[in-house]
Formats: structure tokens, sequence, C-alpha cells
């Protein structure tokens, strides 16, 4: 992706020193020290906490450091901020446009914000529209667009004056794999044309595409350069454990009880495996039971990424410890959708979805950004009623008995559901009440998840504060609260660092070995393998259904012998595109 020169590429940026305070805890950046260069794609990694946003707006100069220097465009931050703002495109981690202005409406004050003359303003907007494929949505409101549009929209105003740097802070949260791709064909043909671009994530995959990387924990630089310097640090210590018999999830718990196993995560009918060294291995075989074979893995970017934290957060869940069994003896399914059926006006949301999900299952609802997917959600959940076709729950039908069906869920929403200006322990005791708990269980119970979720230190903060990895332990401790028999998940991790979406897990694994159901919506991938079975919705109805292996395999062909689940998704996604075209 790089566009080196004859002298080597252009530093655009140099931090020396860097350190940045909020108050009077740690700081939130800790003596770094690096380079951003021209020309090429710069990733800052790290997880919840680790300093990501606090560079960029260091970059951006919209906050000065405590300590150091940042050189920016040739201009020093605390004296040079008309010259840095004048000089970069800057996209923050959430949608900073007006939801209540149309896209052209958004292109238009950008326009004006940066200085674009009237007489430029077509062809900018024309080359910009073509860049991001929105010309067909010109008169639409940026609120109406979907996750993947907005971000598109974003970017479009980000680089309104032809910036020489592009800061674009977790561009990629809440998106689809089809935009994700798109949205990095268009950076990395910015790259190309010399533009360089700091693009900050929490997606690991998307840190092994970058040509640089700055890995970040705690506000300290961890490691800086290729992201192949740091993947090879795990070279012949991954490996993928299959041909076990039994549950994938209670082979992983056993193989994750080691103290040999440095990470270890579900990948479709196998288990990945990181390993301290191949000593383990036997010993791991052994208790995954005959037939059981270990084969050495491509380790990626996230494996040494994970093995520098230090590893992943091992074995056990004192969530499900404390949990009851739910009798796997009833051969009912927990969920039932049969027709479901949603209209608004003349528009069909969802039409015609038929699945059903046995108790101890994790069943998973891919699509892309507008699919379908959070409104079939919702209507299982009975928040929404369906305009056609029927739901039960545990057995209660939803249409005559939602309140009784309620009770038996725990709903996490899509985007942060509780109440900001409520602290964690108001929030806390609010949804213990809703949930029914009283008295002594009812307090157990908070003291419990608080304990289990670590926010006794954070219990008298108000919710809006949390960040993000906080926020969404905080949202489903509230969710699991009265011990339901099925959770609902839309997008439970969407922006959470590697480590808090493996704690997240653990949890939710071993949920599903004590009985609990459990139905997912996700744009990350590697999450999909967690899962028994995938109902892919694209526009509105179910175009493939089965297990992630089985999605693969469809997938399959000359072109894409070994599909990635990711692969798997845009090939279906695709294919179905053509087919209601032809």
């Amino acid at each position: 992706m790089s566009v080196p020169s004859a002298a080597g590429p252009a530093e655009l940026v140099r931090l020396a020193g860097v350190t940045r305070r909020f108050g009077d805890g740690p700081p939130a950046l800790d003596a770094v020290s690096g380079t951003i260069e021209a020309g090429a794609i710069t990733g800052i990694v790290g997880p919840d906490g680790a300093g990501k946003t606090t560079l960029i707006r260091l970059m951006a100069g919209l906050l000065l450091p405590d300590v150091g220097t940042v050189e920016v465009l040739g201009h020093d931050a605390r004296t040079g901020q008309a010259g840095i703002h004048a000089g970069i495109g800057y996209m923050p981690q959430r949608f900073g446009l007006y939801e209540d202005l149309s896209v052209q409406e958004n292109l238009d004050l950008h326009a004006s914000l940066r200085g674009v003359p009237t007489a430029d303003r077509a062809e900018v907007f024309a080359r910009l529209l073509a860049l991001t494929d929105l010309g067909r949505f010109t008169d639409r409101m940026a609120g109406k667009l979907s996750g993947g549009m907005k971000q598109k929209l974003g970017l479009a105003c980000a680089l309104m004056g032809r910036p020489r740097l592009l800061l674009l802070d977790e561009p990629s949260v809440g998106v689809d794999p089809i935009s994700r791709r798109e949205l990095w064909r268009m950076v990395g043909d910015l790259a190309r044309q010399g533009i360089g671009i700091v693009w900050s994530t929490a997606y690991l995959d998307e840190a092994e595409a970058c040509d640089r990387v700055l890995v970040l924990d705690g506000g300290r630089l961890l490691f800086a350069g290729d992201p192949e310097g740091l993947t090879a640090r795990v070279a012949d210590r991954v490996f993928r454990l299959s041909g076990f018999e039994g549950r994938r999830r209670a082979v992983l718990g056993r193989a994750l009880a080691h103290p040999g196993i440095v990470d270890g995560v579900v990948q479709g009918d196998a288990i990945r495996l990181v390993v301290r060294d191949r000593s383990v291995l036997p010993a791991v075989i052994a208790d995954a039971g005959p037939g059981t074979a270990a084969l050495p893995a491509r380790p990626r970017f996230e494996d040494a990424f994970v093995d520098m934290l230090g590893g992943g957060p091992g074995a056990g869940s004192a969530l499900a410890e404390a949990s009851r069994f739910l009798p796997r003896d009833d051969a009912r399914p927990v969920i039932d959708a049969r027709g479901l059926t949603r209209r608004f006006g003349d528009f069909t949301a969802v039409d015609d979805v038929t699945f059903e999900i046995p108790r101890g299952q994790i069943f998973g609802l891919l699509g892309p950004n507008g699919a379908g997917k959070s409104t079939t959600f919702r209507m299982l959940c009975g928040l929404l009623k369906p305009s056609g076709g029927d739901a039960r729950i545990a057995g209660y039908d939803l249409r005559r008995q939602s309140a009784a069906a309620r009770s038996r869920i725990g709903y996490m929403a899509q985007k942060f559901s509780l109440y900001d200006d409520l602290t964690v322990a108001q929030n806390l005791d609010f949804f213990a009440g809703v949930y029914g708990l009283t008295g002594d269980h009812r307090r157990r119970r908070i003291e419990l998840v608080s304990g289990i979720f670590d926010l006794g230190p954070r219990a008298r903060h108000p919710a809006r504060d949390l960040p993000l990895g906080v926020k969404q332990r905080l949202a489903l401790a509230c969710a699991v609260m009265h011990e339901p028999e099925v959770l609902f998940l839309d997008e439970p991790t969407s922006g959470v660092d590697p480590i808090t979406r493996r704690e997240f897990w653990a949890h939710i694994n071993a949920l599903v070995e004590k009985g609990v159901t459990v139905l997912v919506t996700t744009h990350f991938m590697d999450e999909a393998e967690y899962c028994d079975r995938i109902a892919l919705i694209y526009r509105g109805r179910a175009i493939a259904l089965g297990s992630p292996e089985d999605l693969r395999r469809s997938a399959a062909g000359p072109d894409l012998p070994d599909p990635t689940m990711e692969d798997a998704f845009i090939a279906l996604v695709e294919a179905s595109g053509r087919r209601e075209a032809a």
C-alpha cells in the first residue's frame, strides 16, 4: 500500500515522549514516541482504554500534550493548530455528522467549513460521491443511512479539501463485512495517492492489513512496526485442534484450564489454540478425547496481540457457576419462528423468515447493515409486533403470552440501552426491579454480577462516562441478572477489544453449557464461528441456514477453494443479489 519516494517516505507526524493525563489517575498516554508516514496506512491498535482516541485527538490538534512534542505536517501542536487543521481530515469515533441533514446538505456544510470555493464544489462533490458510491442517496437524511453508508459519508466529509493526513477513529465499528471491505478499498486508494492514513481499530484483522501498527496498552507503546513483525512472535505456537467428539465449548473449556495455553477460541468445528510451547499439547489432546489431532495453523496478528498482553481470560465463568442448570431433555425448540414477517408501510423489512433453536445452542443472525436482522431480533424479543407469522419463546406464544415470554428473556441491545444519567449501581438496581427480583435474592444477584464484571469500583459513576468496554459489561450484567433461559445479544461486542470480547464469550459459552439458549447478531466473523447454526439474512429473507462449516462449504468454488467466514458471507450475499437481478 505504501508509496515511497526516492528519498524515502515523508514523515507527516512525529511524536516524541508524549504524555497526556486526565485528572489524577494514571496517564492516558505515557511517553509515547513514533511517526506517521505519507502514503501508508498506520494502525493504532489496543484494548479499550489503551489511549487510541487520545492519541488521534492529539494528532488532530484537539488536545495538547502535558509532556513531549507532537509535530503534524511540520507544525508544532502547541503553536501551529491552524496549519494542522488546514491539512488534515478527521473522522471521529462516533458518527459526527448531522443526522437531520441530507447527504448533500452535510457535504455542503463541510465544504463551507473547509473553505472549498463555490466554483470548485461541483467537481469536488462528484469526486467524493463517486469514491463513496453515495451519488444515488444525496437527498436521503443522514440519520436514515445504514451503518456502512454513514461511515462512507463521514469519510467523504473528512476528505473535503484534499487533506494530506486522514485520521480515522475506529471507522468500521458496527459496519458489516461488505461495507468494511469497501471502506478498506477506498482508504487503500487514498494511501496510494500519497495521503497518510491513521486507522484506529479494535478489529485485529484490520490491524493485520495495515502497513505499520502502533500497539498501545494502558497508555504505553508496546510495539511499533510491520504487523508481520509482531505476528512472527507466535510462529510455531498456534494449533488447530480437531477430530474430537462432543461439544466444542466443553473441549475449549478443558483446554484453557491447562497452564500452558495462552489463548483459545472456537473456530467452526475446531478449536484454535496459542500455546507457550508444544509440550502442553499431549495433555490437551488426551483431555479432548480419542480421535483428536493438533495441527499447526497459520499465526494471525490477533494471536500475537493476545499473547503480548499476557493471554486470554482463561477457563471458567463465575457467572455460569452461579447459574442454575437447565435440563436438555425437552425436545421442543426454545425459539421457534414460523413465517416471521414485518412490513413498514409498503416496505417489507422481514419476509417469511423461519427457523428454530433447541436448548443450549448459539444461533447467529448475520447479514449486511439494513438486511432485517435487528427487526427480526426485536420481533422475537416481543418489542415489535409481527405483520405476519408466529414466534414462540420457551413455549410461550409472543402474540398472546408476550409478558410470560419476556420474563424468560435477557436482552442486550445493539446500542448501549441503559440509562446514561443513572450510576452503575442505580442501573443494576433498576433492572433487578424490572426483572422482578426482590429482597435478599435481589441484593445477592446485584452483588454477584457487580463482582463478576468488576463494576464495583465504578458503582457511583454515571453510565454515560464509562469506557465502551465497561458499558458493555454493565449491559450484559443487567441482561443476565435474572438468570434468563434465553439470551438475546444484538452486536454485543461491537467496538470492543479482543480481550474483553473473549471475556464476554467465556461467560456466554459457559452459560450455553448450562442450557441457556443464545440468539446473537454480529458483524465480527470470528464470533460467527462460535455459533452452532447461522441464518444469513439479506433484503429481509433468510438466504442461507446451517452451521459455519455448512456456509463455508456452500460458498466454496474454484475461485474460493477454502473460504473464511467473511469470504462466505460476502460470496453468499453477492450470489443472492445476482439471482435477484437476473
